[in-house]
């Protein structure tokens, strides 16, 4: 039988949230004792066990702190990856946003699980009684989720004239890092569409120069020893490719705790190198929740992959004959 060969994209921050609570229990068996190990890492250092603070009522200011969301994520990512039939289905490529490249690490073989998940944590911790900046989200698309280029370069000018950042370019989404007294200004400069401009909670200036403090502190924390050359191919913040014979570690591992934490964090470019250099026939979304699934549906439509050239298109293609599964939707993840 000819397996179906797919991208597998990693959530970032902010995906877990209320609708996801309880996800580990109910999607987590398949990694069970990886989550199991978690739990006795966090209980060592005193913090709330994972399997805790997934089946406790959801609570903005304990789940999505970056102590806790990070870790909480990676699990739910870890074990949404082990759900995923091999015998079906053939991972080609591997790629995430933002938090995610950590976990397209271990999912790649890169860094094991284990060490996985001490990065996430070591580096979700980093801010831990102290955010520096903050992020807040905008939309560049018209509502059929073409892209406006017009919005984009008024925004991309407004934001350079008040000294912010693009933090993360996410499908219809630019991400805007700084300090959070400039975003409170930005906030009243940005046009209104739907409930955005949005500040996005307990978030800092990821992906920003701001966080040159935190490049520092992750070169004398993250250990290079953790670092392999990934079994499967994955795609960075940028759109490299990491492949398993041309990876030299030591270069992956200054690119994660260097070039990604303070640069632009190129989301839709990992996305159309995923497509068109690996041709899936599906991508798959890992859970928890379906942050990326609206993004990653403007970026097919930008390339008019698969001949999609509106949101009426991606809608009618998802119900019919679906290009994207996200785990995270009950109904997607049964079609695995």
């Amino acid at each position: 039988m000819n397996k179906k060969r797919i991208v597998v994209i990693c959530p970032g921050r902010g995906s877990y949230t209320r609708d996801t609570n309880n996800y580990l229990n109910r999607y987590g068996v398949k990694a069970l004792k990886y989550i199991r190990w978690m739990d006795d890492q966090r209980k060592r250092k005193g913090f709330n066990l994972l399997t805790e603070l997934d089946s406790q009522p959801f609570q903005s200011k304990i789940h999505m702190v970056g102590e806790n969301a990070s870790s909480l994520i990676y699990a739910c990512s870890i074990a949404d990856f082990f759900s995923i039939d091999q015998n079906e289905y053939k991972v080609v490529a591997i790629t995430g946003n933002s938090m995610g490249w950590y976990t397209s690490l271990a999912l790649s073989g890169s860094i094991s699980i284990q060490n996985g998940f001490n990065l996430v944590d070591a580096m979700g911790s980093m801010m831990k009684d102290n955010l520096i900046g903050g992020q807040l989200i905008y939309p560049i698309t018209y509502d059929n989720w073409k892209i406006n280029r017009k919005t984009n370069e008024k925004v991309l000018s407004i934001i350079s004239d008040l000294g912010l950042y693009v933090s993360i370019r996410l499908g219809g989404y630019l991400v805007i890092g700084g300090e959070k007294k400039i975003l409170k200004t930005l906030l009243k400069e940005l046009p209104k569409k739907d409930h955005y401009p949005l500040i996005i909670p307990y978030h800092a200036a990821f992906h920003t120069p701001l966080l040159d403090t935190i490049t520092t502190l992750a070169r004398k924390t993250i250990d290079l020893s953790w670092f392999n050359k990934p079994s499967i191919p994955i795609i960075d913040g940028r759109g490299k490719i990491w492949s398993p014979y041309a990876t030299n570690p030591s270069d992956l591992w200054d690119y994660t705790v260097g070039h990604q934490v303070l640069n632009t964090y190129d989301f839709t470019s990992s996305i159309n190198v995923g497509l068109k250099e690996f041709c899936p026939d599906m991508i798959i979304l890992l859970g928890p929740g379906n942050s990326l699934g609206g993004p990653v549906g403007q970026i097919i439509i930008d390339n008019t992959w698969l001949g999609l050239q509106s949101k009426k298109d991606f809608i009618d293609l998802q119900a019919n004959n679906p290009f994207i599964l996200s785990l995270g939707i009950p109904e997607q993840r049964n079609v695995l």
